[in-house]
């Protein structure tokens, strides 16, 4: 056992592997500053970088403050009490709840003398705090599949839950959500929550409802399709569309003219989904529209979009730059906002102001200056874009560039020096061009400003438990614009249908455009180049089109041609 030779005074823990030999004092006096720079505790940082066994060190500690050890692996972590704890000190402190036994919550910590932990917990949850200890790694591990947990636990709600979803208007008036008498039976109550509650565990991104003459129908949109998902007696869809409308704070009275509304529904501590809701007044009565608003869509990774390795490695040199200008464009449903926030969210960090103009703001983000557009109060993109100017920004996104006066802005912001993104409505990349010349922007100013225009799609994956080769005749294929040279190795693949998809597709992928402004691009449009003629240049200069993007997919086994023929018509 190693005793100490030096003036260094260690306690704790640190003290503990100094004398059983695990670490020398120069060493130990090394890692301890860097911990408190990292701000994380010693024996999280010392695992993380490897530099002690966490099984021995669990061992040691045990032994050496008689606290009992315990193996997670023997642990069920799904029944674990991590309601009687928040997040926020879990992850602080590094403590897990296990289990209760009358007044006592038993944690599990990896640093025995970690009291502040175990005091902060005692007073949170007024039970008396009892220590396990257990090795880092394994605690590391546990937090984050019982957190996991809890986020996922909306899954298993049973019909019994259905009548107390926390759900809300989303408003910050407490006498918002209080309902009306006439409304809030239960039948009607539990019915729509089913119907909220079910599209979200299908993954929807809309619902409609909609009443006609004989029929109600109830419909999903899923992976960009809708599917009618159920059919309720035609005299309810008035009890029910009204139950809508009183969540989302409508007025129920009122059946002539559009109305919108938003809905919140909290599924755990940590996870809440916002419903936009809008009516329309239609010849049998009101049809509603909720749109599902998740905000993990705009987190799920740049890896995931659907880039090529060219395609990525453009966009990423783009939002790298200082200044200029990034236009995505496609059609409503094409997954603009996600990608442009993918693209926000690698570039979200203290260094950088980052301010949005939304119409409504769709996904928050913490760190993101987000403003939603009020037409009838005059706020509109254009004064939302002139306010950004004044507030020092580094990075402006606008939600669409609609008329010159927005365009005039973004495109003076692009020149002094700030990062603009937006999105236009147009099919592909050269026609975005021409629809800012359209607009009215001259061309000089749009070679100066513009760095990368991006169109895109949004395809369906085939089911990968079910998707089967499919044996196309030649000319099919040549006529789809694979090229000869390639028919005798190409697979192609196409639809099935399981218990694991929608007729033989989950999720979805993105197809993508992605044109940088090159030298001889910028010369053609001064020279006052068409859309045939700027498509023929990307082209020359080696940029796919959404069509031999798609293709590359099909080639892949990831879509089928069928889905590619769907989503790349002209």
């Amino acid at each position: 056992m190693a005793t100490a030779t030096t003036d260094i005074q260690f306690s704790g823990l640190a003290k503990c592997l100094v004398q059983e030999g695990l670490l020398s004092e120069t060493d130990a006096q090394t890692h301890i500053q860097d911990a408190q720079k990292k701000k994380i505790p010693l024996i999280s940082y010392l695992v993380t970088n490897q530099l002690v066994d966490s099984n021995a060190v669990a061992n040691i500690a045990s032994i050496e403050f008689g606290v009992p050890y315990l193996d997670l692996d023997a642990l069920d972590l799904q029944d674990l009490p991590i309601s009687l704890v928040s997040e926020k000190l879990i992850r602080q402190h590094h403590a897990l709840p296990l289990y209760k036994r009358g007044n006592r919550l038993f944690t599990a910590i990896s640093d025995p003398t970690n009291f502040q932990a175990l005091d902060e917990i005692k007073f949170h949850t007024r039970l008396n705090t009892e220590t396990i200890l257990v090795s880092e790694d394994k605690l590391t591990k546990a937090i984050e599949t019982a957190l996991d947990a809890a986020d996922s636990s909306m899954s298993d709600l049973l019909d019994e839950d259905l009548d107390n979803l926390d759900i809300s208007s989303g408003e910050e008036d407490p006498q918002a959500d209080e309902g009306d008498s006439d409304i809030d039976d239960a039948p009607i109550v539990r019915f729509v929550n089913k119907i909220l509650l079910d599209s979200i565990k299908k993954g929807a991104s809309d619902i409609h409802l909609e009443p006609y003459e004989k029929t109600f129908r109830i419909r999903f949109r899923s992976d960009g399709i809708l599917h009618e998902v159920a059919s309720p007696p035609a005299n309810l869809a008035n009890r029910i569309i009204s139950r809508i409308k009183v969540m989302s704070r409508m007025d129920i009275a009122e059946r002539r003219v559009p109305q919108d509304g938003r809905i919140k529904m909290s599924l755990s501590k940590n996870r809440a989904i916002d419903f936009r809701v809008n009516s329309c007044p239609t010849l049998f009565g009101e049809k509603i529209v909720l749109r599902i608003l998740d905000p993990t869509s705009a987190q799920i990774g740049i890896e995931k979009l659907g880039f090529e390795e060219e395609q990525r490695k453009l966009f990423l040199d783009a939002i790298a730059k200082p200044y200029g200008m990034i236009l995505v464009t496609g059609p409503t449903g094409s997954g603009k906002t996600v990608s442009l926030y993918t693209g926000l969210n690698i570039l979200n960090s203290t260094e950088r102001n980052i301010s949005t103009a939304e119409d409504p703001v769709e996904i928050t983000v913490p760190g993101i200056n987000q403003v939603n557009m009020n037409v009838k109060a005059g706020l509109t993109f254009a004064e939302a874009l002139r306010a950004f100017l004044r507030q020092d920004p580094d990075i402006i996104m606008v939600g669409e560039i609609r008329d010159l006066e927005t365009a005039e802005i973004a495109v003076k912001a692009a020149q002094t020096g700030h990062l603009v993104l937006s999105t236009l409505h147009t099919n592909d990349a050269p026609q975005t061009l021409n629809r800012l010349l359209q607009m009215g922007i001259p061309a000089f100013n749009i070679v100066s400003s513009v760095l990368l225009i991006m169109a895109q799609r949004l395809a369906r994956r085939l089911c990968e438990h079910c998707k089967q080769e499919r044996d196309l005749p030649d000319n099919v294929l040549l006529s789809a614009g694979f090229l000869e040279s390639e028919l005798n190795q190409l697979k192609v693949y196409g639809p099935v249908g399981c218990d694991h998809c929608n007729d033989g597709y989950k999720g979805r992928v993105g197809i993508y455009q992605v044109m940088p402004l090159t030298d001889t691009m910028r010369t053609l449009i001064l020279e006052g180049g068409n859309t045939m003629e700027l498509a023929a240049q990307a082209k020359a200069d080696g940029i796919n089109d959404l069509r031999a993007s798609g293709l590359e997919k099909v080639r892949q086994g990831i879509t089928s041609l069928e889905e590619i023929d769907r989503v790349t018509k002209d």
